[in-house]
């Protein structure tokens, strides 16, 4: 298994740990993650900007701490199940994200590894700057209609 790149844990840096064993290499230092960590709040501000720096939410925002990352090492990254069969992306916590695995493995799926330079995408340019919440879990294609044709 030596081909196999693994960072052990260390301190409280489980976002540069997880990105690194993700991508197979050390990618990301912890100044690189707070870096990056400290442009995307620049970015938000100057967006949330864009909408009157004398609005209510302007200054609510400036108020609230960062939610890309805090002193104690915590950065935010975002999962998200792109599963075809599925009506739409479905968001995974982090907490959920080792047992959706584990249960893909399990079930004889494949988990496949990128590594390399991926093409930029709208929706990475717009998770940069917002946290998404789901308000609704996508379900199975066809899965309504056969509810609706059972009931």
């Amino acid at each position: 298994m030596d081909s196999i790149f693994h960072e052990k844990q260390e301190g409280s840096l489980c976002a540069q740990h997880c990105l690194n064993n993700l991508l197979q290499g050390e990618y990301f230092t912890p100044v690189d993650l707070s870096s990056i960590a400290h442009q995307l709040d620049e970015e938000e501000r100057m967006r949330m900007a864009e909408g009157g720096m004398a609005s209510e939410e302007y200054r609510t925002f400036l108020q609230q701490p960062s939610g890309n990352m805090d002193d104690s090492g915590f950065f935010s990254i975002q999962w998200f199940n792109l599963n075809s069969l599925l009506t739409g992306p479905e968001l995974i916590s982090d907490t959920y994200l080792a047992l959706f695995l584990a249960q893909l493995q399990q079930e004889g799926y494949s988990i496949f590894v990128i590594r390399g330079n991926l093409p930029e995408c709208e929706a990475e340019q717009i998770l940069a700057f917002m946290r998404v919440q789901q308000q609704q879990r996508p379900r199975l294609i066809g899965e309504e209609e056969a509810q609706t044709s059972a009931g």
